[in-house]
């Protein structure tokens, strides 16, 4: 092995280091006094920013709780003690409304607009949707219910309340699928919240009618609109327009008017910077170089105990030409780790050449018995044992095929592998694609239903989307006796489009569920390929679906059949919604 050139080497290198941090304090420790008094003023001017925030959205929540400024003088006098800032609140004709420091001149331009139905409306302006004692808690309690629903399923949710009492069930952040139901309608509006949607319905029909657009309908209690012609289609921002105005109409009694603030600050003295003395300076100067020569010292230690353990990797990876070879280091920090992923990575150099020639064997082994099939009847005809009739080029056509939908599979698989698998997205109907798969697929004693759930649309490629349903399909057919039944299905989930195959078949037993989407494996290996598959068309699928953004997984027991799921995150939506 090599030794590593003097420029290279890790000891070096951290000693460099070191003394280029030393040298970077030494120059910090000189402008460290020039920069002082800007750094006070700039601490300054943060604290000045933050107290500006808290004043205008303290006056900002008092607007939006209060048809008027009546009372809003005790609120700017602990405000301008809080902040030390002088604050003036006048109407929009110049009126003073309140003032922090009264007989105070203002500035030419108010800093603020302090107004409750601004863009955005405040969501403390609840008005007539602030829920009573006795609907707040009866809401609560279905709340609740639902949070020891999904966390009895370990979906992480917590509680939120809202400023007009409602609560609100927040999940965790990443994408969950419950195993049952845990909708208790904790969204539906109350009777007050009902009452009030309804007079905002009409103001906003009203706008939407004057534009000849057509009339929505309330889903909640947060505003999420939806048509109630569902074959029509308009402008998303028109209709959001109507629904910001009529909000703003309903609740301008509830909220005080629009008012200008004007924020000052008193005088206060200047920051004055401080000078080095030259007993300052020494006192720096000896620290500095004490501090130089403890980097260099220990740099030079810890160096050499961290390039000792690499020294043992290096050699352990050069030990082997084909794979590296597993290094016993204990140690319990980085380079610990490393050893830890060095050795997992020659477990896993070792698992992925079983698994080369695993499927090298399963290969050659596929395409024996048609190549053989195929030579010996060529053999027979050239010898003059068979007769090159039409029977005969029926099935070398058909042993042909065979290889070529061996082939074909594995450069579906090499595609995906290698990440070069082209996909043409567009929308599409699932229920057209869906039909089409499954009249291709129908059989008359085993009957295929398909169910729907709405209309919905979804961002595919039609290709290999029907070859994800055809594939799993066809599986399921194959696996399901005379008598039994498929069922398909297609719903919409959050956002994500899900695809259910069941069959009524002979299931899979729960030790071979992990190996299903493995290449060439088969349940019962005594299966023929007539019978059983070329074993690759579930790792197709669940290639093509990782493709989309999606993955399959399967549920099955043994005599109870099984059950895929298709999930392609995001891609799915609703017509016209």
């Amino acid at each position: 092995m090599s030794r590593v050139p003097a420029h290279r080497s890790l000891v070096v290198r951290l000693l460099g280091t070191s003394i280029l941090i030393v040298a970077l304090a030494v120059g910090a420790a000189g402008w460290l006094a020039a920069k002082t008094a800007t750094r006070a003023a700039q601490q300054e001017r943060g604290r000045t920013l933050a107290g500006d925030l808290l004043i205008h959205d303290t006056l900002l929540g008092h607007a939006a709780t209060h048809p008027n400024w009546d009372g809003v003088a005790p609120v700017l006098h602990d405000l301008a003690a809080r902040t030390g800032r002088r604050i003036t609140l006048t109407g929009a004709d110049g009126t003073v409304l309140a003032a922090s420091h009264p007989g105070e001149p203002l500035a030419d331009r108010p800093d603020a607009t302090v107004d409750p139905l601004g863009d955005p409306i405040d969501p403390r302006a609840s008005g007539p949707y602030l829920l009573p004692a006795g609907e707040r808690e009866a809401q609560r309690r279905v709340a609740e219910k639902r949070l020891v629903c999904l966390r009895g399923q370990g979906i992480g949710a917590t509680l939120e309340r809202i400023p007009s009492g409602r609560t609100e069930v927040r999940l965790a952040v990443g994408r969950f699928r419950s195993q049952r139901d845990c909708s208790f309608r904790e969204e539906e509006p109350t009777r007050t919240e009902r009452a009030a949607l309804d007079q905002l319905l009409q103001r906003v029909n009203r706008c939407l009618k004057a534009q000849f657009l057509a009339e929505i309908g309330f889903y909640t209690a947060d505003f999420t609109w939806y048509f109630r012609d569902p074959t029509h289609t308009a402008n998303s921002r028109d209709v959001q327009n109507c629904v910001d105005w009529g909000r703003r109409e309903q609740l301008r009694p509830y909220v005080a008017a629009p008012a200008r603030l004007y924020v000052g600050s008193p005088a206060r003295p200047p920051v004055s910077p401080f000078d080095l003395s030259p007993q300052s300076t020494a006192r720096i100067a000896v620290v500095t170089v004490s501090v130089l020569l403890a980097a260099i010292l220990a740099t030079l230690v810890v160096g050499i105990r961290l390039v000792r353990p690499l020294r043992a990797l290096t050699a352990a990876a050069d030990a082997s030409a084909d794979r590296p070879v597993p290094v016993a280091i204990t140690r319990n920090d980085e380079i610990g780790r490393l050893a830890g992923a060095f050795n997992d990575l020659a477990a896993r150099s070792a698992r992925s050449e079983q698994q080369r020639h695993t499927m090298v064997d399963d290969i050659a082994h596929e395409l024996r018995s048609p190549l053989t099939n195929i030579r010996n009847w060529l053999t027979a005809g050239q010898d003059g044992l068979a007769d090159l009739d039409q029977d005969l080029l029926r099935l070398l056509l058909e042993e042909a095929g065979l290889l070529q939908h061996i082939v074909d599979d594995l450069a579906v698989l090499a595609a995906a592998d290698a990440g070069t698998l082209d996909l043409n997205l567009s929308s599409h109907r699932v229920a057209d694609l869906l039909t089409q798969v499954c009249d291709a697929h129908r059989r008359a004693v085993v009957p295929v239903r398909l169910e729907i759930d709405g209309d919905p649309s979804a961002d595919v490629d039609p290709v290999r989307f029907r070859q994800i349903a055809g594939n799993l399909l066809s599986n399921a057919l194959r696996h399901t006796p005379p008598g039994g039944r498929v069922d398909v299905r297609a719903a919409l989930d959050g956002g994500d489009l899900v695809v259910t195959v069941a069959d009524t078949g002979e299931g899979i037993a729960e030790a071979d569920l992990p190996y299903v989407f493995d290449r060439f494996w088969r349940a019962d290996r005594a299966r023929a390929r007539a019978t059983g598959g070329s074993g690759l068309g579930l790792s197709i699928a669940r290639r093509l679906a990782r493709a989309h953004g999606g993955d399959i997984t399967v549920t099955s027991a043994r005599g109870q059949g099984s059950t895929f799921v298709v999930r392609l995150n995001g891609r799915g939506h609703r017509l016209g919604g």
